[in-house]
C-alpha cells in the first residue's frame, strides 16, 4: 500500500515556514500558536474501487496575523500552555512507518530477514537493549489544567473547520475558507498548529463522526471501519447479526492471531494515513518539537502515531488503545515503561467508550454498529470518577468533547494537593507557552497569578498496569 506523499511541493513551502538556522533557536517564553494547516484524507472513485489509499492532503491555512493583535485585546488574553521536560524512550533508528513494527514482527514469524522483508529492523523489547535511547523533550504539563483544557480544545477544533459551530475561536485568526475539507473527502482530518518561531508543532486529528458518537458525516463510512478493525477483540465479531471487518473468527471465543495483526498491516488505511501524516510535517518541520492529540479515535490514532514514532501524544475519550498497540507490535514493556511513553489518557468515569463499557445489546455502540471492547490503555491516564464525584450515570452522550471541556476539565477537580507542584506558584511564567485568548482576563504582559485555583486540579497521571482486554476470548494460530 503506498500513499502520495507531499514531499514534492515541500521545498516550495520550506523557505517561508522554517527559520533559516539549522538548529532550533532556544524556545522563548512566550510564543503565539496559530493554525498552519488543515489535513484531509482524499480519495478518487477509481482509489475507493481499487483499494488504493487515498492521498493525503495538506492545505495552508495562510499567514495569519499575530494572535495578540485581537479585535479585543483586553477582553482575549493568550491562555497559557505549560511544557514540562520529560524523558521519553524511543528506537535510536526511527522506524520509517507506524506499521513498521508490525511487518518486523511478520518477518521474524515467517522466519524472514526484518530487515529485508521491510527495510528496517526493530530492536527488541528487552529494557537493557542498546538499540533504545533516553531523550529529554519539551512535553505538555500535563498535571497543569489549563494544558489540559487547551489541548481539548485543539482536539474538539480537528472537527470543524475556523468559524464554524463548534470551533473554538483563535483571537487574531481571521480564516474563514475550510481548507482540506472538501465536501467529498472522507478520511482522516484535521488542524496542524505552529507556534511563530516553528519550534512546536501540534497535530490535532478528528474522531469519530457518526451519528450516536458525533455529527455523521463524509468520513463515516471509514471511521466506521477503522474503530471495528482496531478496537474490537476480533474483527468486530460480536454476534452471529454482525458483518466483521476482517476473517479471523475462528468459532465461538475463538480468534486468530496472527490473522489479526496481518488485517491491520493489510486493511488499516488510517495507519498508513497517520504515518504520511506525520511524515510530512516532520519533514516540514524537522527541527521542531511535534506533538499529537485528538478525541475518541483521534485520541487512539494520536497515542499510537505517538507510540510508534516516540511524540508525546494526548488523547481524549479514545477506546483502548493497548490491543491495537500490541497486535501492531509497537513498543511497550519490558523495553518502554508507562511513565517512558510520552503519552496521556485523558477520560472519565461516565464515558462508556474509554471505560470499555459500550458493550452488549442493549448499548449505543451495539445499535449504530460500533463494536468498541477494548478497555486499556497505553502510557498512563487521567482518569475524572464523574459517577462518584458529579454523581452522573454511564452515558455514551457524556462522550462528546464538547461536554467533556464544559462540564469535567474547565473547573478544578477535587484532588486536594496531588499533581500540584506549589513551588511554580511565584514563577508561573518560566517554561509556558502562550496561547489564544479562552478566558484570561487583564491587562497584557501581567505575570499570571493564578496560582492553584487556576492551574491546579487535575488527576494524578498513573499507569492502567492491571486492565486486561478481551478476557473471554482466546486468541492462538491454531486451536486443538
Amino acid at each position: 500500500m503506498k500513499i502520495p506523499l507531499l514531499t514534492h511541493y515541500a521545498p516550495l513551502l520550506l523557505s517561508y515556514l522554517l527559520p533559516s538556522e539549522d538548529v532550533p533557536a532556544p524556545a522563548p517564553q512566550t510564543v503565539t500558536f496559530g493554525a498552519r494547516h488543515a489535513f484531509a484524507q482524499g480519495s478518487s472513485p477509481l482509489a475507493r474501487a481499487t483499494k488504493h489509499a487515498p492521498a493525503l492532503l495538506l492545505q495552508d491555512a495562510g499567514p495569519s496575523a499575530s494572535l495578540f493583535a485581537a479585535a479585543d485585546a483586553e477582553a482575549s488574553e493568550p491562555l497559557t500552555l505549560r511544557t514540562r521536560r520529560t524523558l521519553i524512550r524511543r528506537a535510536k533508528h526511527r522506524a520509517p512507518h507506524m506499521l513498521s513494527w508490525a511487518k518486523a514482527a511478520k518477518a521474524q514469524r515467517l522466519g524472514l530477514q526484518a530487515a529485508n522483508y521491510s527495510g528496517w529492523s526493530a530492536p527488541s523489547f528487552a529494557p537493557d537493549d542498546d538499540t533504545w535511547e533516553d531523550v529529554e523533550i519539551d512535553a505538555p504539563d500535563m498535571s497543569d489544567r489549563q494544558t489540559v483544557l487547551a489541548l481539548a480544545k485543539l482536539a474538539a477544533n480537528a472537527y470543524s473547520v475556523p468559524q464554524s459551530d463548534g470551533w473554538y475561536e483563535l483571537p487574531g485568526y481571521n480564516a474563514t475558507v475550510p481548507f482540506g475539507w472538501a465536501p467529498d473527502d472522507d478520511g482522516l482530518r484535521g488542524h496542524v498548529f505552529a507556534d511563530e518561531t516553528n519550534s512546536t508543532v501540534i497535530i490535532a486529528i478528528k474522531g469519530t463522526s457518526a451519528g450516536v458518537l458525533g455529527s455523521g458525516g463524509p468520513t463515516s463510512k471509514n471511521d466506521k471501519f477503522n474503530d471495528n478493525l482496531m478496537f474490537s477483540c476480533c474483527c468486530a465479531r460480536v454476534d452471529f447479526s454482525w458483518s466483521t471487518v476482517c476473517d479471523c473468527h475462528a468459532g465461538g471465543y475463538k480468534c486468530k492471531q496472527s490473522c489479526l495483526e496481518d488485517a491491520l498491516i493489510e486493511e488499516s488505511v488510517y495507519a498508513t494515513v497517520g504515518t504520511n501524516l506525520y511524515n510530512n510535517v516532520t519533514y516540514l518541520y524537522p527541527n521542531a518539537n511535534i506533538w499529537l492529540t485528538g478525541h475518541s479515535l483521534g485520541g487512539g490514532l494520536a497515542a499510537l502515531i505517538g507510540n510508534a514514532f516516540g511524540a508525546p501524544a494526548v488523547g481524549f475519550e479514545a477506546p483502548g488503545d493497548r490491543l491495537p498497540s500490541r497486535r501492531l507490535h509497537l513498543p511497550g514493556p519490558p523495553a518502554i515503561s508507562p511513565e517512558l511513553s510520552g503519552i496521556t489518557h485523558v477520560y472519565h468515569t461516565a464515558d462508556p467508550i474509554p471505560m470499555g463499557a459500550c458493550t452488549g445489546t442493549y448499548s449505543g455502540c451495539y445499535a449504530a454498529g460500533f463494536a468498541l471492547e477494548s478497555k486499556c490503555h497505553v502510557g498512563q491516564t487521567i482518569l475524572y470518577d464523574t459517577v462518584t464525584v458529579k454523581g452522573w450515570s454511564v452515558d455514551i452522550r457524556t462522550h462528546r468533547i464538547s461536554e467533556v471541556i464544559g462540564k469535567v476539565l474547565t473547573d478544578p477537580w477535587p484532588v486536594g494537593d496531588e499533581g500540584w507542584d506549589g513551588e511554580d506558584e511565584d514563577d508561573e511564567e518560566d517554561g509556558w507557552l502562550a496561547w489564544w485568548g479562552w478566558g484570561r482576563k487583564g491587562k497584557k504582559g501581567d505575570k499570571d497569578k493564578g496560582g492553584k485555583d487556576k492551574h491546579g486540579g487535575v488527576p494524578k497521571a498513573r499507569p492502567d498496569l492491571d486492565c486486561v482486554d478481551c478476557y473471554k476470548w482466546e486468541f492462538a494460530d491454531s486451536f486443538d
